[in-house]
């Protein structure tokens, strides 16, 4: 874990502020501070729940004798996703 120091901008400390307030259990600001920073980067895509794993697909080779993946698709994806 990565210790910071952090400037705020006052009006950033007056906001800050006026949100814990109006919480019920005020939380701490370092909760709030990585709850604001985890948020900013899922939505710039830096930052994912689970590690990426881009989804790649190798073409069966030509008259591969599969003639019915049209039909089964879900059955061949299992299995090749088990190998």
């Amino acid at each position: 874990m990565k210790r910071a120091t952090i400037t705020l901008p006052d009006d950033l400390e007056a906001a800050l502020e006026a949100y814990q307030r109006a919480q019920d259990v005020p939380p701490a600001l370092t909760s709030v501070t990585q709850a604001a920073l985890k948020e900013y980067l899922e939505r710039r895509g830096f930052l994912f729940d689970r590690p990426f794993q881009p989804f790649d697909i190798t073409p069966a080779e030509e008259d591969s004798g599969a003639g019915d993946i049209s039909e089964n698709h879900d059955r061949y994806f299992a299995e090749s996703a088990e190998q």
